[in-house]
């Protein structure tokens, strides 16, 4: 059975789900976690590793408005991004990259856009369910 809760630990692949400081920290943005720091009961830092720059992030309040009683909850604008859909990766590259084609639907656009963010077109594994469709590499 897999868990029900996913736990944050060093070297986790991220998303930010909010915009910080644009052009460079931008929602979408893909992170990994360097370092878990606590410096008091309420806020927690981070500290990611982009393009050889360190990023700390705070926890950030959020206040629902759609409950009927107020409260005030502090939360990390991240995901854990061990998956992620095609669109919200274009225009970032990768050095291995595995894509699930479950389904036919515009697989030569994928595995066009796929191989476009490879450094090395060796790194790309495709795993395809149908076997109508399946895709072999070529030696």
């Amino acid at each position: 059975m897999l868990p029900h809760n996913l736990q944050l630990k060093v070297r986790y692949p991220i998303i930010l789900l909010r915009n910080f400081n644009p052009p460079q920290l931008y929602n979408d943005t893909q992170l990994i976690v360097k370092k878990l720091m606590k410096k008091c009961c309420r806020s927690h830092h981070f500290e990611w590793q982009v393009l050889g720059e360190n990023i700390f992030l705070l926890r950030i309040p959020i206040i629902p408005t759609d409950v009927p009683i107020e409260f005030k909850r502090f939360q990390f604008p991240i995901s854990l991004a061990f998956t992620i859909r095609i669109n919200k990766f274009q225009g970032q590259t990768m050095s291995v990259c595995v894509i699930y084609l479950s389904k036919p639907c515009f697989v030569h656009r994928i595995l066009y856009v796929a191989y476009s963010w490879m450094s090395k077109p060796s790194s790309l594994f495709v795993l395809a369910v149908d076997s109508e469709h399946l895709i072999v590499p070529q030696d």
